[in-house]
């Protein structure tokens, strides 16, 4: 058996970078193939789509905010925006390298061509990897490990064959992978199709502009703004430990009623025509801030799915129509494929549909020395989850954690795929989601040993602990201790408020009520917690 040292990281993104660090801090000798001039994927922004890489369009502002979005030992800036566009998201990217020396280990306009198991990979899990370069020269190299980090959002899902009629229209069509900006719909008739995040952004923007917007959804969607009670970035009220807990406690139609009704309150879904067809949480919200203010004004008709296409407009399922239509924009998402990993049959992924363990590995593998990471759509930040996925991945290269048998990650994979059709009815865009972020990334944070100890952490800093159970779920927790630990952790967890309202605040010195009183009040709270929880633990032996 051979012991794992050099590792190939496919891609040069959030997930690429995670990786990249993941193996020099485990010891490994990393290289990053890119193909892009730039590092950052697709927040490097592109006038055009470009073959192979993501896309984002010249307005598009990250739906997590920065606390929860930055890497686990490595906040943003202070005086970046709460959240961010893409610019400044690229800027946090190159920061991150740069600080952590990452370009030291990427090679940037270089294509991998093809990742293969070598003839003896059954006993040394060694990969040959072949690469091309901007001049189309090819290089061999033989790696003992990979991490495939290249995405899963720039391959169009374009499903024109379900719409009858559609080689009839005479209008413009394109893909929101192709949107950039909304100059050319000025004061044209407009229907999006598809409302997910992608979708709702482009058409609450092309209806600014647009003489009329109409969007097709087939199922609705639930929408949640970004600035939440009290003008508090929404994720960082609702990602937390103690909610976590009380939804896995409390009955789920409890739960999601109650959590529905509050989505209602502001504005009744129902009579803004995005009623959704589907619980809560069952499949991703719909992130956005502008919806029911462009609907009430009537720039935004919503619409059911399209029954088919004349030569200047579409007829949808209820018999209604739009016509004079001058473009059609798919929000339908994307196919991913790893075509590099085709050429010898590693890896061939059909219709969305895979069968990768915890969305991560090939059970039938040999030696597990591939992982794929970031394949996932978690109702959580993807930064959080990718990183976490390097670190596992790099721990499980080396040895110091292990997978179940091949039996047991196959019947893993069944359960799960029999849930997915359930709850999604096969779409093959859910095919990846991940409806219980905390969970999937807790689990793999127990095994590699940085899972926040919250009894330990009671015992030795309350107010800390508190945080981490009560507090906004950011991805400091797991780098408190075990292997990874980051001295600046704690100091993280408890300045992250201010580095989220320094963006705002006219003042820095403006404070709100009695720190005294309120760090009485937390030592209370916490004592209960910790009497609590210790009572449950005796209870159970």
């Amino acid at each position: 058996m051979t012991m794992v040292k050099r590792v190939c990281v496919v891609g040069a993104g959030v997930s690429g970078l995670a990786a990249t660090k993941s193996c020099l801090d485990e010891g490994l000798e990393p290289t990053c193939f890119d193909i892009g001039d730039d590092i950052g994927g697709l927040w490097k922004y592109h006038d055009k789509a470009v073959e192979g890489r993501g896309s984002v369009f010249r307005s598009l502002v990250t739906n997590i905010s920065k606390e929860m979005i930055c890497y686990s030992d490595f906040p943003m800036p202070s005086h970046y925006p709460t959240y961010l566009g893409h610019t400044d998201m690229l800027k946090y990217l190159h920061l991150y390298a740069e600080n952590f020396k990452l370009n030291n280990h990427i090679r940037l306009k270089t294509k991998v061509e093809a990742v293969t198991k070598r003839p003896d990979f059954p006993t040394s899990g060694q990969w040959d990897v072949v690469v091309v370069d901007e001049n189309g020269k090819k290089e061999e190299m033989v790696f003992d490990a990979i991490l495939v980090c290249s995405g899963h959002n720039y391959t169009a899902n374009f499903p024109k064959d379900f719409f009858p009629g559609i080689d009839k229209f005479k209008g413009h069509i394109i893909h929101t992978r192709e949107y950039k900006e909304p100059s050319p719909y000025v004061g044209k008739r407009v229907l999006v199709i598809g409302f997910g995040n992608s979708g709702a952004d482009i058409a609450t923007e092309i209806s600014r502009h647009a003489s009329q917007v109409f969007v097709s959804t087939r199922a609705g969607a639930w929408i949640l703004d970004r600035v939440a009670d009290n003008g508090y970035p929404f994720d960082m009220m609702i990602l937390r430990r103690s909610i976590n807990v009380l939804r896995h406690l409390l009955p789920f139609d409890l739960v999601v009623r109650y959590e529905e009704r509050k989505l209602n309150y502001k504005f009744n879904h129902i009579n803004y025509g995005v009623n959704p067809a589907f619980r809560l949480y069952s499949k991703q919200v719909t992130i956005n801030d502008d919806v029911p203010h462009r609907i009430i004004l009537g720039k935004m008709i919503m619409k059911p799915n399209v029954a088919s296409f004349t030569d200047n407009g579409v007829v949808f399922v209820d018999g209604s129509k739009a016509e004079n239509l001058d473009a059609v924009v798919f929000a339908t998402g994307y196919h991913f494929r790893f075509p590099f990993l085709e050429v010898d049959g590693t890896l061939t992924v059909h219709e969305n549909k895979n069968d990768f363990y915890k969305n991560m590995f090939l059970p039938k593998l040999p030696r597990q020395t591939l992982a794929i990471i970031g394949l996932v759509e978690p109702n959580g930040p993807v930064p959080a989850v990718v990183e976490m996925q390097s670190r596992f991945s790099t721990q499980l290269f080396k040895g110091l954690v292990s997978l179940p048998g091949e039996s047991e990650m196959l019947k893993d994979i069944s359960e799960k795929r029999e849930e997915h059709a359930k709850k999604y009815q096969n779409e093959q865009r859910r095919t990846v989601e991940v409806p219980d972020f905390l969970t999937y990334v807790d689990d793999m944070a127990r095994k590699i040993g940085v899972k926040p100890n919250l009894l330990h952490l009671c015992l030795r800093d309350p107010a800390l602990a508190f945080s981490v159970f009560f507090g906004p779920c950011t991805s400091y927790q797991y780098r408190l201790h075990g292997p990874g630990r980051w001295e600046g952790a704690a100091q993280a967890i408890r300045t992250q408020w201010d580095r989220t309202l320094i963006p705002t605040r006219r003042s820095l010195a403006a404070q709100s009520g009695n720190s005294a009183e309120f760090l009485v009040k937390l030592l209370g709270i916490v004592l209960v917690f910790a009497a609590c929880y210790i009572a449950i633990c005796c209870g159970t032996r």
